[in-house]
């Protein structure tokens, strides 16, 4: 009987995070997901993922500190012998105005954000080395490709992780890691849920869809992009965005 493949996915118990773990769920991966919020429901979140017969260990750990990831890390290692795709999808906003913005929330979202895809990256790599195989996809943002008003440290953040991940692809490419990035535009979350009637019209606007994304449709992309179906793709960046950019 074929070895389950693991999937890693940080912010993997809400919003994208979550369906981009059905997603991997269904094709029959084993999972590890992380999360750091002290509402998080593990064992109903256990309970969701039943259905699909797969082993998902869920263990909280903040991003942006190295060693926690480390240990993360560590205890993925420990129960499944390996980590086959890493996606760095765990992700904070603290919007404001640059005149207005405090030290203290442009510092976390690039430690979030950034740093904290660095930290998974760096501890994961040397396992997929060792295997000489293995996938890694960041969650950036549309808005790391053309910039926002008043969120000028999540804009740096995502587009730091666009960097990132075409260096990291070059640079692991002859080890047969492959990484690339996924960038969604408006995608139906939590995060945009708080957005009142006229902010969205005006949303729509912008985009020739004429709606929000769905974070299944994301999960999708970030699925293609582990998968072998896409063997021949490394340091792209893919934009989920109803066309909003071209």
């Amino acid at each position: 009987m074929e070895e389950k493949k693991v999937v890693l996915v940080t912010g993997g118990t809400r919003g994208i995070g979550k369906k981009v773990a059905e997603r991997f769920a269904k094709e029959g991966y084993n999972l590890v997901l992380n999360y750091v919020s002290e509402n998080t429901d593990t064992n109903a979140l256990k309970e969701n993922f039943k259905e699909y017969g797969n082993e998902v260990l869920i263990l909280k750990a903040d991003v942006s500190k190295f060693d926690e990831c480390e240990n993360l890390v560590k205890e993925a290692i420990a129960k499944f012998g390996k980590i086959d795709v890493l996606v760095n999808n765990a992700g904070i906003t603290k919007d404001g105005l640059i005149a207005m913005m405090k030290e203290d929330a442009f510092d976390r979202v690039i430690d979030i954000n950034l740093k904290g895809t660095f930290n998974m990256t760096r501890n994961v790599v040397p396992y997929m080395m060792k295997k000489r195989c293995g996938n890694i996809v960041n969650i950036s943002s549309v808005v790391g490709v053309i910039g926002n008003a008043g969120q000028s440290n999540y804009a740096a953040s995502k587009a730091g992780i666009i960097g990132f991940t075409k260096s990291l692809a070059k640079e692991l490419s002859a080890r047969n890691i492959r990484v690339n990035a996924v960038a969604p535009g408006f995608i139906d979350t939590d995060m945009t849920s708080v957005l009142t009637d006229k902010v969205k019209e005006n949303i729509y606007a912008q985009i020739p869809l004429k709606r929000m994304g769905e974070a299944k449709e994301v999960a999708n992309v970030v699925y293609f992009l582990s998968d072998d179906e896409s063997s021949y793709i490394t340091g792209q960046v893919i934009n989920v965005d109803g066309g909003m950019v071209m």
